[in-house]
């Protein structure tokens, strides 16, 4: 069975969508890993989507062609006015994304925009993703969930999938205040759903030396996670202006163009880090 783990941050502007495509990349790619890997697209913003299969492919792959995304998934027995119908073949919302020389590939259950409606609704739909999740997972090493920057069904559906989550935080003040409400929200999904989801740590994200806005922010990190009991990587992303570009470019940072071999080697080190700490 696949390891799954849901990248989680309960505010918008960390990086969750680049760190989730560059470690899909990494572990797929990479011959000390060379796994199969899942990338599920659960924010409604789609930038996962876009970013691992390009703007231009997601409109002549996904949207134009009317595939099934993750939206199909939670409204399999919806007829929503508006929306195009579900009910449709759910084993088409799994895409083959990228496949390498390695013979092991990246699929992606994508999103889109209207995944936003299923929040409206969200009665009896936070199982569908992991009952989806359960009939396919034997076919991959890995599945990675980029999560919605909100308490909602989705996060819901993340925890039933995951094994356990990873929480990455930019550190600077707005990032950091987050912690204590990811923390009540594991504790009220084990209350309600009696299953344990572990927290493989905390990754400093888009991370820089900036003193002293980032020593502080990182130093509150460290105290909280000390008292809840979580990891904190020593191995940390850094901050790029090549992350950007590479999205444009639908290239993770290691097959970026111009980007600078220390800040691909850096991030290589956290991804090898996580992949040891989670048993990868």
């Amino acid at each position: 069975m696949a390891h799954k783990i849901a990248v989680i941050n309960m505010k918008g502007g960390v990086g969750k969508s680049t760190l989730c495509v560059n470690l899909a990349w990494h572990y797929a790619a990479m011959k000390r890993w060379a796994k199969n890997v899942l990338l599920i697209d659960l924010d409604p913003q789609f930038n996962a989507s876009q970013y691992l299969l390009g703007v231009t492919r997601y409109e002549s792959d996904i949207f134009k062609k009317n595939r099934p995304t993750v939206w199909d998934i939670f409204e399999q027995a919806a007829r929503t006015p508006g929306l195009r119908s579900s009910g449709r073949n759910l084993s088409s919302a799994v895409f083959p994304a990228i496949n390498f020389v390695n013979g092991k590939r990246i699929d992606l259950i994508p999103s889109q925009l209207e995944l936003s409606y299923t929040l409206k609704n969200p009665s009896s739909k936070e199982h569908l993703l992991a009952n989806f999740i359960s009939e396919i997972e034997d076919q991959y090493d890995l599945i990675i969930i980029d999560c919605a920057p909100t308490e909602s069904v989705l996060t819901t559906a993340a925890y039933m999938c995951a094994d356990e989550i990873l929480i990455p935080v930019k550190p600077e003040f707005l990032s950091t205040i987050g912690l204590p409400l990811i923390q009540q929200s594991i504790q009220e999904f084990d209350r309600l759903y009696r299953k344990k989801v572990g927290v493989a740590g905390v990754c400093f994200n888009h991370s820089s030396d900036y003193a002293p806005e980032a020593s502080k922010a990182k130093a509150e990190v460290k105290a909280f996670a000390k008292t809840a009991g979580w990891h904190v990587f020593a191995e940390e992303v850094p901050f790029s202006r090549s992350f950007p570009k590479g999205a444009r470019e639908g290239s993770p940072i290691f097959r970026t163009s111009y980007a600078r071999s220390t800040v691909s080697s850096t991030v290589g080190d956290f991804c090898d880090a996580l992949a040891v700490k989670i048993g990868l």
